[in-house]
């Protein structure tokens, strides 16, 4: 009985800042205090969603957007993991490279998107490009980090047991960087998710970001709004799928914490 009280109450303390945050913006173009051409009300947008459904015009724009957000943030784990791993486990690279990637990461994806477009086109590769540039750093650095601030004890313990320099590395500094590395690519997922916005807001048919330009154009303004609360939602489940996915691989930190 209690433990179902406890439960309810936490999922009520959850729940009430969004519903206060509905209810004031419920409040505030219905009152007058905002515009109503600028702000529409959620039940307005709520109405917009609901359409959205109805025509099945949704699934193409979701389907859209998820395919060019997975596109580019797979290449960003792919290549920030990678480039992160080796950079962590051998330092003189680290001192070769550092210098040019904290260069590099001081340049915005969205200022470097005409030269994207320069080389790419208009098209998906471009609309990739962005997407991957920006997820690429925080999955980097966090690589990086995870690798550098491994335990040197339990390196020294595998050593002084004759353990190989491979077998450290995939055995010891690996799982042990794993938290920080997955770290980096819930970062990245959200990253990809701002960049996709800018990225379909050029030269797209089609996507939610398409959807939510092209409706404050022709002044659709609760449509805007749900396709922002879509994209939103869309960004969400994407954090979910890679918590979850990053709990399947750091399954042992679970064992740590009940020894504990």
């Amino acid at each position: 009985m209690r433990k179902g009280f406890a439960l309810t109450r936490a999922a009520a303390d959850r729940g009430l800042a969004i519903v206060l945050f509905l209810i004031v913006w419920e409040l505030l173009p219905r009152l007058g205090l905002v515009n109503r051409a600028y702000l529409s009300p959620p039940t307005e947008v709520a109405v917009a969603v609901g359409k959205l459904f109805a025509n099945g015009a949704v699934w193409s724009h979701a389907a859209a957007s998820l395919q060019r957000s997975l596109s580019g943030l797979l290449l960003a784990i792919a290549a920030g993991t990678l480039l992160g791993l080796l950079i962590g486990w051998f330092k003189r690279l680290e001192a070769i490279v550092d210098p040019l990637l904290q260069l590099f990461r001081q340049i915005s994806a969205f200022a470097l998107f005409p030269v994207f477009i320069l080389f790419l086109g208009i098209g998906e590769a471009s609309k990739t490009a962005i997407i991957l540039w920006a997820s690429f750093w925080p999955i980097l650095l966090n690589t990086v980090s995870g690798v550098k601030h491994v335990d040197k004890l339990l390196v020294d313990s595998a050593r002084s047991m004759g353990a190989s320099r491979p077998y450290i590395f995939f055995r010891v500094v690996l799982p042990a960087a794993a938290p920080s590395i997955f770290t980096g690519i819930r970062l990245g997922g959200a990253y990809c998710i701002t960049a996709l916005v800018a990225a379909e807001m050029i030269g797209s048919s089609a996507g939610l970001g398409f959807y939510i330009l092209n409706s404050q154009e022709i002044f659709q303004i609760p449509d805007m709004y749900a396709g922002i609360i879509l994209l939103a939602f869309l960004g969400l489940a994407l954090n979910y799928a890679l918590a979850l996915i990053e709990a399947r691989f750091t399954r042992w930190r679970k064992g740590l914490s009940n020894n504990a």
